[in-house]
C-alpha cells in the first residue's frame, strides 16, 4: 500500500472523524482489559487518530500514552482536544520511529487492516515493548464488518482483517499469545513478549 495515499485519505477525514466514529464504551472497556491496560502503564497508542482511547486510558490511570499516527491532521485534532501531561502525540510512521524508551503496552485500535505488512508493524511493534509488555491488535466490530466497510470505504488504503488464527501466527515469533476473541462484538488478539 502506498503511505503517501494513506496520509491523505486520513488527513480528509480527520475533521470528521470523532462525528462518524463508531464508539463503543463497553466494548472498549472490554478490548482494554484484554489489552492490560492498567493504574501505572506507558502505552504506545499505534495509528491513534484524534484519540478516540485516550480518555479511556487516562480513566484508568496509565503513567503515560504516546499516540502515533502517520497522518498530520489527525495528530492535529488530537493535540486540539487533548492538553494532558500524560499525552505525548507523535506525527510519524510507527515502523520507522524508535522512541527512547520501550512501553509497557501497545494497541492497535480499529487501524490494522492499514498497514501494507503486517509481519513488519508487529516485528517494530515488539521491539518498542519492554520485556513482558503486552501487544493487542483489535477492533471494535467483527472482522466480517470491518472487511465490509473497508471494501466498501477504504479499498484503496487497506487490506482485508487477517483471521484471527494466521495474526496469532504472526505475533508468535516474538509473544506468547493469550487472547483470541473473533465475534460479533469484537475482534482481538493480544499477547506478551518474550
Amino acid at each position: 500500500m502506498d503511505k503517501q495515499k494513506i496520509i491523505a485519505f486520513f488527513d480528509r477525514l480527520a475533521d470528521r472523524w470523532d462525528e462518524e466514529a463508531v464508539e463503543n464504551p463497553a466494548i472498549i472497556n472490554a478490548i482494554l482489559d484484554h489489552a492490560a491496560i492498567e493504574e501505572g502503564v506507558t502505552v504506545l497508542d499505534v495509528a491513534c487518530g484524534t484519540g478516540i482511547l485516550f480518555p479511556y486510558y487516562l480513566e484508568r490511570k496509565v503513567a503515560g500514552v504516546t499516540g502515533v499516527d502517520i497522518s498530520p491532521r489527525m495528530i492535529a485534532r488530537a493535540r486540539e482536544k487533548f492538553s494532558d501531561p500524560r499525552i505525548e502525540l507523535v506525527n510519524a510512521d510507527v515502523e520507522e520511529t524508535r522512541f527512547p524508551l520501550p512501553f509497557d503496552r501497545s494497541v492497535v485500535y480499529n487501524s490494522f487492516p492499514h498497514f501494507g505488512s503486517p509481519a513488519r508493524l508487529i516485528t517494530a511493534l515488539a521491539g518498542q515493548l519492554a520485556a513482558g509488555g503486552r501487544l493487542t491488535i483489535a477492533h471494535g466490530e467483527s472482522r466480517a464488518k470491518i472487511d465490509e466497510r473497508h471494501r466498501n470505504h477504504a479499498s484503496e488504503v487497506s487490506r482485508p482483517l487477517l483471521p484471527e488464527d494466521e495474526l496469532a501466527a504472526l505475533l508468535e515469533p516474538y509473544f506468547a499469545v493469550d487472547v483470541i476473541i473473533s465475534n460479533e462484538q469484537m475482534f482481538v488478539v493480544s499477547g506478551v513478549k518474550k
